[in-house]
């Protein structure tokens, strides 16, 4: 177990297989060092995370949500890495998305629960540049989606 699954392991993370694309897509792109992982909902095993911020769901839940979609990018890194996340240098940016109401402002609480995890987790090889936003709908009537790009050895 490499350095990023031990604290993981730590934090009780163990990182799922990466979750197989829905649709027409590839779950991951490499070029030369770069990494773009495609948009990861929030879905824990063959549960959805499903709701509206604003409406039927808290900002706190919909953090959680939030951790969930870095938990599956992490996996998509580990795969992508041939199954060694330590080749992961670091997350150099996310793009979260969140259902939410057209007058809920807290976007950025609720994609600080993949911020806050990935720090926690990676160091300083997790802190990142960032995007918020909301959606009107979101995959499957999920709370979050987030994509990342990665640096990669």
């Amino acid at each position: 177990m490499g350095n990023f699954e031990s604290k993981l392991a730590e934090m009780g993370v163990t990182l799922p297989e990466a979750p197989m694309p829905a649709a027409n897509y590839v779950p991951f792109v490499q070029v030369g060092t770069t990494l773009y992982v495609s948009g990861q909902i929030s879905k824990e095993g063959d549960r959805l995370l499903t709701g509206k911020l604003g409406d039927d769901m808290e900002t706190a839940a919909g953090a959680a949500a939030a951790k969930v979609c870095a938990i599956a990018l992490l996996a998509q890194v580990k795969a992508a890495c041939g199954g060694d996340l330590d080749r992961l240098k670091r997350v150099v940016k996310l793009t979260g998305f969140v259902n939410s109401t057209p007058d809920f402002a807290e976007q950025a609480q609720v994609i600080n629960g993949a911020s806050d995890f990935l720090g926690e987790a990676l160091g300083e090889a997790g802190r990142h540049a960032r995007s918020a936003v909301s959606a009107a709908s979101l995959p499957f009537g999920v709370a979050v989606e987030i994509e990342g790009i990665f640096e990669i050895g």
